[in-house]
C-alpha cells in the first residue's frame, strides 16, 4: 500500500542514542479519535484527559510493563499536526524506546499505523495550515543552527516574522492587481488609472518594501549558510599563519619550508554569528612532486566553490609576476581580497589600502601580520563587509537560497512592471501579469503556490520523528 498524506503515523521524535528522555509520537491522520482512544487503552491501559500529563505505565500486547512515563493526549485540530497526536515520553534508553515503538505499531495495526517518513509529522502541520512553508522549514533550522545568531533567526522565523512580512509584500501586490485588473475590465471609464490610483507610487513603495526584505533574507541566509573563505598564494606567504590566527588555534603546521601544506585544511569560526568556513590550501607554484601537484589541484578545486578568496602576498614584495598569473585565474565575480602579510617586516602599519574592481571582482587590499595578529580584526570586518552583514540588524529572519531566489525573482518581476508603467497606460495587461507573477514568486516561499515536488525536497531532509 501506498503512503498517503492521512495515514496514521508513529515514530521516535528524540534524537538517536542514550538520554534522560525518549520520547514517541503518534499522529492519527484519518484514523481520527477511535484510533487514538484504542491506542491508549491499549498502551496505558486507561483513557486520557486531553491536554494533561499522566503518569502511567507503557503496557506490552501481554499487560507486561515495557516502561513507566508520561503519555499526553492532544486532540485535532490543537495539535502540532492539526490531527489527534498522542505522546508517550519514557526513558531515552534505544532498546526500551523500540519495544515501545514495536508496541504502537502492533496496536494500531488495524488502523493502518504506519512508521513516519523524515519530515512528516511537519509536513502534516503544513498541509493542515498550522504552519506555512517558510515557518516549516524554519523548523529544521533551528534544529540544525550552529551558532547563537542562527538560532534566534530561526525562532523568529519560526514565530512567524518571516511570513507576515511576506504576506504584507503579497497583500499590497493583489491590492495593486486588482486596481490594474479593474481598470482592464472597464476601459470605457475614460480614467488615467496611474494617476487617479498613484500606480506608480503603491509600486514604488512595494519595491522598496521588498527590497528591505530581500537585504534581511540575505543576511539570514549568511547565518544559515556561511560564506566560503578560501586562502590562496604562493608558498611561504603565510596562508596557514593567517588560518591560525583568524581560528585563534594552532591548526596548521607553520615551517619556513616552502611546501609544507600539501593539502586543505578547513576550520569554521563566527565573526558577529556568521559561520566563515576558511579553508586553507597549499602554495600554488609550479613542482614536480606529485603529491604536491595533487593539493595544487585540490587548491584550484576549492578556490571554484570559494564566496570569497583571500590571495596572500608577501608584504615585502608585492604582487610578482607569478602573482599575476595566480590573480587572473581566480573566477570572475567573486570577491578577492589580496592580504600583504608579514607587514611587521616592513615598518607600514595595518591598513585597509584600497578596493578596486578587477577582473569581473570587486578586489580590496589590506595590510597585516598573521603572525602578530595585527591586523586581522581588519580582515575579519572586511569579510563582514563583503558578505553584506549589518551590525545594527535587528530583524533578521532565517532564510534559504530559494527564497532569496523567489525575491529575486519577484524583484525582476516589478522591475518590468515599473517600467511598463513608466512607457505608457496602453502596456496596463503587461503590467497586470508582471503583477501576477511577482505574487506566484512571492506566494511559493509560504508554500501558497508550490509544487509537490518541491515539498518532497524539502520535507525530505527533516530528521525522522519531526
Amino acid at each position: 500500500m501506498l503512503a498517503t498524506d492521512s495515514d496514521p503515523i508513529v515514530a521516535i521524535a528524540t534524537a538517536p542514542g542514550r538520554g534522560g528522555i525518549g520520547v514517541v509520537r503518534v499522529s492519527a491522520g484519518r484514523a481520527g479519535a477511535a484510533a487514538t482512544a484504542a491506542l491508549m487503552q491499549a498502551l496505558t491501559g486507561q483513557d486520557l484527559v486531553a491536554r494533561h500529563a499522566s503518569y502511567v505505565p507503557f503496557l506490552d500486547g501481554a499487560g507486561t510493563v515495557l516502561d513507566r512515563g508520561i503519555a499526553l493526549s492532544f486532540p485535532a485540530p490543537h495539535s502540532y499536526t492539526g490531527e489527534h497526536v498522542l505522546e508517550l515520553q519514557g526513558h531515552g534508553g534505544p532498546i526500551v524506546l523500540q519495544l515501545v515503538l514495536q508496541r504502537c505499531i502492533e496496536a494500531g495495526r488495524e488502523f493502518g499505523l504506519r512508521l513516519a517518513e523524515p519530515g512528516e509529522f511537519t509536513r502534516r502541520a503544513f498541509l493542515n495550515d498550522k504552519l506555512d512553508l517558510a515557518q516549516a522549514e524554519a523548523v529544521a533550522d533551528l534544529i540544525e543552527a550552529s551558532t547563537e545568531a542562527a538560532a534566534r533567526s530561526a525562532g523568529r522565523s519560526l514565530d512567524g516574522a518571516f511570513s507576515r512580512d511576506i504576506h504584507a509584500l503579497v497583500d499590497d501586490v493583489v491590492t495593486l492587481r486588482m486596481l490594474v485588473e479593474a481598470t482592464l475590465d472597464f476601459p470605457e471609464e475614460e480614467i488615467d488609472f496611474l494617476e487617479a490610483a498613484d500606480a506608480r507610487g503603491k509600486l514604488a513603495r512595494i519595491r522598496a518594501q521588498l527590497d528591505q526584505v530581500l537585504s534581511e533574507a540575505r543576511q539570514g541566509a549568511l547565518l544559515r549558510e556561511g560564506l566560503s573563505v578560501v586562502l590562496a598564494g604562493q608558498p611561504n606567504v603565510g596562508k596557514s599563519s593567517l588560518l591560525n590566527a583568524l581560528a585563534g588555534a594552532e591548526l596548521a603546521i607553520v615551517t619556513p619550508v616552502a611546501g609544507t601544506t600539501r593539502d586543505k585544511i578547513s576550520q569554521t569560526i563566527q565573526v558577529e554569528g556568521i559561520p566563515l568556513h576558511v579553508i586553507d590550501t597549499a602554495g600554488l607554484r609550479d613542482t614536480e612532486d606529485e603529491v604536491e601537484k595533487i593539493g595544487i589541484e585540490r587548491t584550484w578545486s576549492e578556490i571554484g566553490r570559494a564566496d570569497v578568496v583571500l590571495h596572500l602576498l608577501d608584504a615585502r614584495t608585492g604582487m610578482n609576476a607569478e602573482d599575476e598569473v595566480i590573480a587572473a585565474r581566480f573566477p570572475a565575480g567573486v570577491p578577492v581580497v589580496r592580504v600583504l602579510n608579514k607587514t611587521d617586516l616592513t615598518g607600514v602599519p595595518p591598513e585597509v589600502a584600497q578596493r578596486r574592481a578587477g577582473n569581473g571582482s570587486e578586489v580590496c587590499e589590506l595590510r597585516l601580520s598573521a603572525k602578530q595578529g595585527d591586523g586581522v580584526g581588519l580582515l575579519r570586518a572586511e569579510l563582514l563587509r563583503i558578505a553584506g552583514w549589518q551590525a545594527d540588524a535587528q530583524s533578521v529572519y532565517l532564510a534559504r537560497e530559494r527564497h532569496l531566489i523567489a525575491l529575486r525573482a519577484a524583484r525582476e518581476h516589478l522591475a518590468h512592471a515599473a517600467a511598463h508603467a513608466d512607457q505608457n497606460s496602453q502596456l496596463l495587461d503587461l503590467f497586470a501579469e508582471e503583477l501576477r507573477l511577482a505574487q506566484e514568486s512571492l506566494n511559493s516561499i509560504t508554500g501558497e503556490f508550490t509544487s509537490d515536488d518541491l515539498l518532497g525536497v524539502i520535507f525530505s531532509r527533516f530528521c525522522i520523528g519531526k
